[in-house]
């Protein structure tokens, strides 16, 4: 659905790439997470798939179609959620008139249901409200649009945590099985459970690609006590013993991913 081709991009006045000769494939019908310390382009990759920004050399391609290009065909099937935003002086209801058109398959249903999940209405007046609020009402038109691919910049900073249950509960209630969803975080434990698929970024290159099922099946994710570290990947303390990635045995159940642990081994090189 989604490819990343031998990009290269760096900001104007910078002296180093963000990306050099960098390649992705993104497929239909998974949520991914998209993980990396603060400077890896986690946002700017998210900008480049959108089109909003364009790459020095190489290509993004969505359905064969560069979206450097910006065509309409293409927009009507791309949104992205940044992380800060500003919303106009008006109601919901004519911010709804206003760019549902752009949208072929918007959904009013859905996006009423989001907010009453959300514990908004849709006679809101959008200068009116917190951020938190503000990053619920544009979660949930962005939801309502049904565009197969959606992009999420820290969707979960600003909100509260009843609010971070709620976020959860509506994605995976409205993340229909045609649709592409990417969640750029550092608040890993906001998405751990919907998520497909792990991408973690260094400079410049992807340092992990794969699915949680890949993962669960590699890897086990437990507690365990000093004595019991004999074929542990990787261990960092904690108040339950030591939280520790080892390698899963055929007889063994599928465990939960730690993603901050996943996280922390992967960047220090230990898988």
């Amino acid at each position: 659905m989604i490819e990343v081709s031998n990009i290269s991009f760096k900001y104007p006045g910078q002296k180093n790439l963000v990306f050099d000769n960098f390649s992705l494939t993104l497929e239909q019908d998974n949520i991914y997470g998209l993980l990396g310390k603060n400077g890896t382009g986690k946002s700017t990759l998210l900008y480049l798939i959108s089109g909003l920004l364009r790459p020095k050399e190489g290509k993004v391609l969505y359905e064969g179609v560069e979206t450097r290009k910006r065509k309409p065909e293409t927009l009507q099937e791309i949104f992205i959620v940044p992380e800060e935003f500003d919303l106009p002086a008006m109601s919901l209801n004519d911010y709804v008139k206003i760019n549902r058109p752009f949208y072929p398959r918007f959904s009013t249903q859905v996006l009423e249901d989001c907010l009453k999940d959300f514990e908004l209405t849709t006679d809101i007046k959008l200068n009116a409200l917190s951020m938190g609020q503000k990053k619920k009402v544009f979660m949930a038109f962005a939801l309502a649009t049904n565009t197969k691919v959606m992009l999420m910049d820290e969707p979960t900073n600003g909100l509260d945590i009843p609010s971070k249950s709620q976020f959860r509960k509506v994605v995976a209630q409205y993340m229909s099985d045609d649709r592409t969803l990417i969640i750029s975080t550092h608040q890993v434990h906001d998405v751990e459970s919907l998520l497909d698929h792990i991408l973690i970024l260094s400079p410049q290159k992807l340092l992990l690609d794969a699915s949680v099922a890949d993962i669960q099946e590699k890897y086990t994710f437990e507690y365990r006590m000093p004595g019991e570290m004999d074929d542990v990947i990787y261990a960092e303390p904690s108040l339950q013993g030591n939280a520790v990635i080892a390698p899963r045995k055929a007889d063994s159940a599928e465990t939960q991913v730690n993603l901050e642990l996943l996280f922390n081994a992967v960047t220090e090189g230990k898988i």
